[in-house]
């Protein structure tokens, strides 16, 4: 497992600009050499309104109206000024353009942890949405430390308009304190006074719970994430408010870390705790936890069930699949960027949260035991 460097991981998805201009195309040897006409600047400083304007034949303020705000110039002059944009490889600043407006049209999405598959549909689902609002998106990672998390997000706060926190660790107090600067919306966990979007995880556990009194099982062992997870306590919550219901024992068990070798350290509790189904924080804790079982002899689903959470890419490339509680990662992710982009815009709740449902999605690493009585 690789170190992680106490530094802030930031990965920027922003239009490049390399100062690189297309050349004219060499002319045939039996065609007059007359010199060929070039507008691109020299240098490689990028091209400026005021370059689109020298092309296009018009006044630079003309150019600023045009590319700020299509509509306002007459139809045949707006494509004189994209067609000389194109030409001269022109590319907005929201830097720049922030200056006047003090809009810079991207955003901010801090992560737990980037090589978790758990945040992939998050961000493809901000992405998408992102993309649709005409907002560029900005990506960094905490690494699960709550202080790298709180200085990337001062970080990012001094050049993006609003943020996004999935799976925050740091204090209910500092995402506050980051809310009152500009707007946040926090994905998997709830803070009073900050929009949140939270995935409603008593029905999905509700059902894995259901399904595993209807096979047999008698005892089940949560194996919980992170200690400052705000999910991975209302998920332990779910886990024993279904198990009473359905007459069950349930005991916690703590994990080193929420990853596959995290899931690997913990079997040895699995077993010593004499449970005969496990529920894991996430479905990378179950995988690890099935792999390692499995490697001491063990039978799943036959002796073992176990159900994982998420739903994350590659459940089901287990053997056998994993059966899983599933979040709607995309629809928090494209939720909350409509969230924050309509807080931005004056029409949305400084407030309140938004639930999606969870569902159990039964595979093969569940079922199995009955006859016991």
């Amino acid at each position: 497992m690789r170190e992680r460097l106490a530094t802030v991981p930031l990965f920027v998805a922003v239009p490049h600009y390399d100062g690189a201009v297309t050349e004219p195309k060499t002319p045939d040897a039996a065609a007059p050499t007359a010199p060929a006409k070039k507008h691109a600047r020299d240098g490689k400083s990028n091209a400026t309104i005021y370059d689109i304007a020298k092309v296009a034949g018009v006044n630079p303020s003309t150019v600023s109206r045009a590319l700020s705000k299509p509509g306002r110039v007459s139809a045949k002059t707006q494509k004189l000024i994209e067609d000389a944009a194109a030409e001269l490889n022109y590319q907005v600043n929201p830097f720049a353009r922030a200056l006047p407006t003090g809009r810079t049209n991207t955003f901010g999405l801090i992560v737990a942890d980037i090589t978790n598959p758990t945040f992939f549909d998050i961000i493809r689902g901000a992405e998408t949405t992102a993309t649709v609002r005409d907002y560029t998106l900005v990506l960094a990672e905490s690494a699960e430390s709550a202080v790298t998390e709180l200085t990337a997000a001062r970080r990012m706060m001094a050049t993006v308009d609003g943020l996004i926190l999935a799976s925050p660790r740091m204090d209910d107090d500092d995402i506050r304190a980051l809310a009152r600067d500009k707007p946040v919306v926090v994905i998997n966990r709830e803070v009073d006074g900050v929009p949140c979007v939270v995935p409603d995880v008593n029905k999905g556990i509700s059902e894995a719970v259901r399904s595993l009194a209807a096979n047999g099982h008698h005892k089940v062992a949560f194996v919980a994430g992170p200690p400052q997870s705000w999910m991975s306590a209302r998920r332990w919550e779910g886990v024993q408010a279904a198990c009473e219901w359905s007459r069950l024992e349930a005991v916690r068990l703590e994990s080193s870390k929420p990853t596959v070798d995290g899931g690997r350290q913990v079997a040895r509790d699995v077993r010593a705790s004499g449970a005969t189904a496990v529920l894991t924080y996430n479905d990378l804790l179950a995988i690890g936890l099935m792999q390692e079982l499995q490697a001491a002899g063990m039978v799943v689903p036959d002796q073992i069930s176990i159900v994982g959470f998420d739903d994350i890419f590659g459940a089901d490339f287990t053997t056998p699949p994993l059966t899983t509680v599933r979040s709607p990662l995309g629809e928090c992710g494209s939720g909350a960027t409509t969230l924050l982009l309509d807080l931005l815009h004056g029409t949305g709740e400084p407030a309140g949260t938004l639930r999606v449902e969870t569902e159990l999605v039964l595979r093969g690493s569940s079922g199995r035991l009955l006859p016991a009585g």
